[in-house]
């Protein structure tokens, strides 16, 4: 197995900041493609074994920079973490520390997702405010007005969190002003320990939530509800490490799906689920694609056909269209006949990736939370670099469709969600490499 020693995990990022795509658009995507894990499920799931006695076991678990760094602050917290192909083995049974350094915390933004964890299983949690994609003010204040509605004292200096809980946590009922998907985490993860009775009304109703939910059951937890509206969770005094596979990723799978269609392509995805794509295939076969599912794990793309623009799509929290496949599909609908209009609700920087894409021919405007998008027949390579995760996957899209060689750098971006793109890509028949 492999094991995360620091030293080796920085110089590993170093390589990738310094890397870029070179992608000679053009090229039809034909065959098959396996979706990896969650990212978005992986991560609060490590969090989650934090509350772990002995050893846990999550398989399907990508090997992305943000999973490299939270399997740091595991580490870092006492954890003994190994991996071996996408399978990660964590011991947690001797937590030492309470605190995350600064440094790690910045690395991702969903590292915030770690307080509810440490709170639960050491009483005690001291960390910065998190890092990762600038995309407007994400707010924890969900998350720490909860938190103190179970006993926690918060105190807030120079932009440090000091949290204790000296009588323990306790349960309590809990409504959200908003379903989101990070205080509900936070919530699960400090109540399945917490004495008594927790309920979360307004939930997040994500699949991520279901699975990080599944988990923690495995171990000994006592949740019901998870998916729907209103959580419910009876805290225990202890969990138990326990064997999982983490669920695949919609957001790759919408990724993959746009970079089909864009190339006019034909592509088979595998190990994915189809169940979860409710908001986002209708899309596609709005604009003239042809999708078809042999199974639930198994979806089939074909856009020979010529494909018109879908109209007006607005994000929405799940099981609504989801603003993580926003910048993808809006490379998509740059290249198709007719105007598509975007209306981002939930990020308010959303749409830094526009200018980028404009870089390369794309006709958007932007006017507040709307973008109005004019398809063109042809798109132009670019240098061009990544502004955030999902702007980069959109920067992928649009240049596997625009003539001649586009170099995207900025790297790093991608790398938190995606496994490896460009081979992936290239296993369908794409000029891609990374240099």
């Amino acid at each position: 197995m492999d094991n995360f020693t620091a030293g080796e995990l920085l110089e590993r990022e170093a390589n990738l900041k310094n890397s870029k795509l070179v992608i000679r658009g053009g090229k039809r995507l034909e065959g098959e493609i396996y979706v990896h894990g969650a990212k978005n499920s992986a991560l609060p799931i490590l969090a989650g074994v934090v509350l772990c006695q002995g050893e846990s076991v999550l398989h399907n678990c990508p090997r992305l920079s943000d999973a490299d760094a939270a399997c740091r602050i595991l580490n870092c917290l006492g954890c003994k973490c190994s991996r071996a192909g996408d399978s990660v083995v964590i011991n947690s049974a001797d937590l030492i520390n309470y605190d995350v350094p600064s440094d790690l915390m910045r690395e991702m933004r969903s590292s915030i997702v770690f307080l509810g964890a440490i709170i639960g299983r050491m009483g005690r949690c001291k960390l910065s405010f998190p890092g990762g994609c600038e995309l407007g003010p994400r707010p924890i204040d969900l998350h720490l007005s909860s938190l103190r509605k179970m006993g926690v004292d918060i105190n807030e200096e120079h932009g440090f969190l000091d949290c204790s809980a000296e009588k323990g946590l306790k349960g309590a009922v809990i409504s959200l002003a908003f379903p989101s998907v990070g205080a509900t985490e936070n919530i699960i993860l400090a109540a399945v320990r917490a004495k008594g009775h927790t309920e979360i009304h307004n939930a997040a109703r994500e699949p991520e939530i279901v699975d990080l939910a599944s988990f923690l059951n495995k171990c000994g937890a006592k949740i019901k509800g998870a998916g729907d509206g209103t959580i419910y969770i009876e805290g225990v005094e202890k969990l138990e490490g326990a064997e999982h596979s983490v669920i695949p990723d919609r957001i790759v799978t919408a990724t993959y799906m746009c970079c089909a269609a864009i190339t006019r392509g034909e592509v088979v995805l595998k190990k994915t689920d189809y169940r979860q794509m409710s908001a986002i295939v209708p899309v596609f076969e709005q604009m003239g694609c042809s999708v078809y599912t042999y199974s639930d794990d198994t979806i089939y793309i074909n856009a020979r056909k010529s494909l018109k623009a879908p109209g007006t799509l607005r994000t929405m929290v799940y099981p609504g269209f989801p603003t993580d496949a926003q910048p993808m599909m809006m490379a998509l609908a740059s290249t198709l006949t007719g105007t598509t209009v975007f209306v981002e609700t939930i990020f308010d920087n959303r749409f830094r990736h526009t200018d980028e894409l404009c870089r390369l021919g794309a006709k958007i405007s932007v006017e507040g939370t709307v973008a109005v998008v004019e398809g063109v027949q042809k798109l132009s390579a670019a240098q061009v670099h990544s502004t955030d995760l999902r702007g980069g996957a959109a920067l992928v899209t649009a240049a596997l469709f625009a003539k001649g060689v586009t170099n995207i750098s900025n790297l790093y971006h991608i790398d938190r969600g995606y496994a490896n793109i460009e081979a992936d890509l290239r296993g369908l028949g794409a000029d891609i490499m990374r240099v």
